[in-house]
């Protein structure tokens, strides 16, 4: 397993990092200020996102990008490195068009949208003309048993009919926002809409996504929920549907494979998400590490005291494991695709891993700021906030650490008995060494 970028991956880093370095962090206060002032996206925008094209800087994420399409392929692994760059600033990734909920909803249309709906929909996602938004968690379930979403579609004549509610949708509030992604359980769970098959009536069979434009009646986005006091401009959104009527073609992929499209969406979307959040807890350490070098308390730098080198040093440590363990995830869906059942648990593993990482280097960052640190001058106190959110979002850590040991035992199962070589009776361990 080879974890080193391709010659032309390196090359796209340094040339990411110096337009990372020339244009994003110059404007981040102007980006700060735009958005204060309500200017959101702010009018710079478009011009960064213009020369990050011409820098071929555009749709970094996609490894199954075609040659007649915008943008620059790139395989998992060597878009994993520049998505950690971008992490370090929350709003650089839209400059590259490498934004998420974009990136997994650009997926999920590259790979089951009809002709139609990729000429409607993937082509301005992909010109970076349009956002879009992925509607599945909601207030009234729990959601982290997706099998327990209740937002319904049902089959009208030529339409579809959604009803329900969801929240926390992530970029439902952005100015360009056309697209919702919508994940609806089936009102009527014996058909389909379009030719009439039987549908098995199972758990992981009864939802499917449905396209649905945002100005459609009945949509309506009721406020934009704040994390932790954080709200983001973008949007994480109440959204509720009343009576919204789209066409039946308006279904993406196949009926009843919403769950199976979300799985496919998740794997590649882990590994930007993850990886940007590697990005920012190496930000928050190297803010650290010039904080205590410069920072006397009691007659000594804080770098001298034994307990900040020991935070120091657990972050490193941290930090190096994380970004390891989410390379080898991107190397397994550019190399083992079909290994379904280890992506899905090494999947669920950098969700939790990532989570845990960020909320622990970001407080000892935090700690070593002292009252600085839970201020809007530094990013540390953005950082810690999303890192928390990131326990919960996506599901929780507790559904994720379950998917990884259930992977473990079935492991176990397939060689049960095999441990049993390893054990030693009395008799055996004072008798004389056989020699065949």
């Amino acid at each position: 397993m080879d974890l080193s970028q391709s010659t032309e991956g390196r090359r796209l880093l340094g040339v990411a990092d110096a337009f990372f370095h020339r244009y994003l962090l110059a404007h981040n206060p102007a980006w700060h200020q735009s958005v204060a002032l309500g200017v959101y996206p702010p009018p710079f925008l478009e011009d960064l996102k213009a020369l990050a094209q011409d820098e071929g800087l555009w749709n970094l994420f996609l490894p199954r990008l075609q040659p007649d399409e915008p943008g620059t392929r790139l395989s998992n692994l060597d878009y994993a490195p520049i998505a950690e760059l971008l992490g370090r600033l929350p709003w650089a990734s839209e400059v590259f068009n490498c934004s998420a909920p974009d990136t997994g909803n650009m997926e999920l249309l590259h790979r089951f949208g009809s002709g139609v709906q990729k000429a409607q929909w993937l082509q301005p996602l992909m010109e970076g003309s349009i956002r879009s938004a992925f509607a599945m968690s909601e207030p009234d379930v729990a959601s982290s048993d997706p099998t327990n979403l209740q937002t319904e579609v049902a089959v009208d004549g030529d339409a579809l009919v959604l009803n329900g509610r969801k929240w926390f949708i992530t970029g439902a509030a952005h100015p360009q926002c056309q697209l919702l992604i919508v994940m609806c359980r089936h009102a009527n769970q014996e058909t389909t809409p379009s030719d009439q098959r039987t549908v098995p009536d199972a758990r992981h069979h009864r939802h499917s996504m449905v396209l649905v434009p945002i100005t459609t009646p009945g949509v309506e986005v009721v406020r934009n929920i704040s994390v932790l006091n954080h709200l983001a401009p973008e949007g994480h959104c109440e959204i509720r549907l009343r009576e919204v009527r789209v066409p039946r073609d308006h279904v993406l992929g196949h009926w009843g494979e919403g769950f199976a499209m979300a799985q496919a969406r998740l794997g590649p979307g882990r590994v930007h998400h993850c990886m940007r959040t590697v990005g920012q807890c190496e930000l928050a350490l190297q803010l650290a590490c010039e904080r205590v070098l410069e920072r006397q308390t009691f007659g000594r730098r804080l770098s001298d005291f034994a307990n900040v080198q020991e935070w120091i040093a657990d972050s490193r440590i941290e930090i190096t494991q994380a970004r390891l363990l989410v390379l080898q995830l991107a190397w397994r869906l550019d190399h083992e695709p079909e290994a379904i059942d280890q992506i899905k648990s090494d999947t669920a593993a950098v969700k939790v891993v990532a989570a845990r990482l960020q909320t622990r280097v970001v407080e000892r960052a935090i700690q070593i700021f002292g009252a600085m640190g839970l201020s809007p001058d530094t990013p540390l106190a953005d950082f810690w906030s999303w890192g928390r959110a990131m326990h919960l979002m996506d599901g929780p850590d507790e559904v994720h650490l379950r998917t990884v040991a259930r992977q473990e035992l079935k492991a176990a199962h397939g060689r049960a008995g095999q441990g049993a070589s390893y054990f030693t009776t009395p008799e055996q361990r004072t008798a004389p060494p056989r020699i065949r």
